[in-house]
């Protein structure tokens, strides 16, 4: 550590989106417990689009090792708070402080809380053989809340749903995909390009 350093931290560019993007997470559970659910599902999106593009950003500046382990803790730790307890906040409020439901988003909060701990020991393992971008990975990646979450959402406001507690089983299911080792495709651009538009056009 610089013992000149001012400020514990490293302070450039390629962390501004991820500070956004929990900042913005922030502001959705707050939102949650104001009950205004809409607010919060729009955080949720944006959130998830911050999260999208904050890697490639990174990757345009040469860091050293420290700076490197710095974004992948920091990267975890935003997402533990957007797409961990965003979305617990969101199902939970939906269901009028349902205990069963409080447990259930608890559980999700848990499972997301391992996957990412488990997600920054690999990723440091995979940096120290290869400088390649990660192509796959093993789980369902947490920030994948900011798809399903939203898409359930609208729907049931589309049909007239009156009961949200059939969301809590979908935060079930994706705690326990979380874990799972099982092999995903990074998206690419294009895909995320397409998943911004559907995620606006129902917002």
């Amino acid at each position: 550590m610089n013992k000149e350093q001012k400020l514990l931290g490293y302070y450039n560019y390629t962390v501004v989106l991820t500070y956004i993007g929990m900042l913005t997470g922030f502001l959705g559970v707050v939102y949650a417990f104001e009950e205004n659910i809409t607010r919060a599902v729009v955080c949720l999106m944006i959130a998830g689009v911050c999260d999208m593009f904050d890697g490639t950003i990174a990757s345009t500046k040469k860091r050293d090792s420290r700076e490197k382990c710095f974004g992948i803790q920091i990267d975890s730790l935003s997402d533990l708070i957007c797409f961990g307890v965003l979305p617990a906040s969101i199902i939970y409020n939906l269901n009028k402080y349902n205990r069963v439901v409080l447990g259930v988003a608890a559980v999700y909060v848990l499972c997301a809380l391992m996957r990412l701990a488990y997600f920054n020991v690999d990723e440091q393992e995979r940096q120290k053989s290869t400088t390649e971008g990660r192509k796959v990975y093993y789980g369902m990646p947490v920030t994948l809340s900011a798809v399903f979450v939203p898409v359930i959402y609208w729907l049931a406001n589309r049909f007239g749903v009156q009961s949200y507690v059939g969301m809590a089983g979908v935060l079930a299911v994706m705690a326990v995909l979380f874990l799972l080792p099982f092999q995903i495709k990074k998206p690419q651009l294009a895909a995320k390009l397409c998943l911004i538009g559907q995620l606006f056009v129902r917002s």
